[in-house]
């Protein structure tokens, strides 16, 4: 996983917002979908996206596919992120 596909995952708003709705715990990509005005496809896409930026993971029951955060890979972004900003007051 690199920063890079990270970033690029989260640059997109619908992408955010479906982090957002998995804050709250695990959901299936049609409990998912039904938050959107958008295909299941175009769902399904940003799911993959997520996925393949390792920030979203996917558990398979039975006949459904769950997604739940990646909390580990979402606490290195926010680690770099704290060290980034940090005081940087040297000459």
């Amino acid at each position: 996983m690199g920063f890079a596909d990270t970033f690029k995952a989260l640059s997109s708003p619908l992408r955010r917002e479906i982090l957002n709705l998995l804050k709250k715990g695990r959901l299936s990509a049609g409990e998912i979908s039904a938050h959107f005005e958008v295909t299941g496809a175009t769902i399904s896409n940003h799911l993959k996206v997520l996925r393949e930026a390792d920030l979203i993971v996917e558990t398979k029951e039975k006949n459904f596919i769950y997604y739940d955060l990646n909390a580990s890979v979402l606490e290195e972004v926010m680690v770099w992120l704290a060290d980034l900003k940090g005081d940087h007051h040297e000459s």
